[in-house]
């Protein structure tokens, strides 16, 4: 019996990937269409494609998207947006996650260098090279140059994947430190069910099933140093670890 669920694990994920890359190819011209409207125009438009993108395969995969509220969604001013970070799928999640206010995704610079999703990933997201400090740099100048412009910023604190058992990994800086620089508010999302729909060990691990977001509390940093980034991290570290025990996690194990 697991031989053969693994079997056919493996099928629907090859007609999972066939069908990524077919939307994929379909929409690629009008990414380039869009790409000749400007960074910010045209990056708000690249996104709404993404979204349709993302609204197919995910239709496609039999994945079934719900978004909910543990505080309201901030939609009316720019906020550093922070994630759980423990999946491939964790992008197309992001957005269906964020649907009616312009954002720009922090990613890692390596996905660029994939034929034609590179082109489209470079013009979507700021990308960061995390081994070169200028390049890191650039980035968060960048990031920086979203927020006064009123698009929220979404950054992974972890980094790369989760693959403890605990609820999260260790958070860096850079995003604490972009909150406080900018005088913006962090809000918090967790996403529950992209470690079930595809496991980290296996891109052959995709299948159909539920998946849930959680928006949190919003986090203010009115009053906040770059002297109190620890603090922040620690609270918002402590918010996002607290809501994904309590709605049971699957990858937690206890002590």
């Amino acid at each position: 019996m697991t031989l053969f669920k693994k079997l056919i694990g493996f099928i629907f994920s090859i007609y999972a990937f066939a069908t990524f890359l077919a939307i994929m190819f379909i929409l690629f011209p009008f990414v380039i269409i869009a790409s000749f409207f400007g960074r910010i125009r045209g990056g708000n438009i690249i996104y709404n494609i993404c979204r349709l993108w993302s609204d197919l395969a995910l239709f496609l995969w039999g994945i079934r998207h719900k978004n909910y509220f543990d505080a309201p969604k901030s939609t009316d001013h720019a906020v550093v947006f922070v994630f759980n970070h423990i999946s491939y799928i964790d992008i197309p999640f992001l957005l269906k996650v964020f649907r009616r206010q312009p954002i720009r995704i922090l990613g890692k610079a390596e996905l660029g260098k994939i034929p034609i999703f590179g082109y489209i990933y470079r013009k979507a997201v700021v990308s960061v090279q995390r081994s070169s400090p200028e390049a890191r740099g650039k980035s968060v100048e960048t990031l920086k140059s979203m927020l006064r412009k009123n698009i929220s910023v979404v950054i992974a604190p972890e980094g790369t994947f989760n693959m403890t058992h605990r609820p999260l990994k260790e958070f860096y800086d850079g995003a604490f430190k972009v909150a406080i620089e900018t005088q913006t508010s962090v809000q918090p999302v967790i996403f529950l069910d992209a470690y079930d729909r595809l496991n980290y060990k296996s891109i052959f691990s995709l299948n159909p099933g539920k998946s849930r977001a959680v928006f949190l509390e919003e986090v203010e940093v009115n009053g906040y140093t770059l002297e109190d980034v620890g603090l922040l991290k620690a609270k918002v570290y402590g918010i996002m670890e607290a809501a994904l025990i309590k709605y049971k996690a699957s990858w937690i194990e206890g002590d």
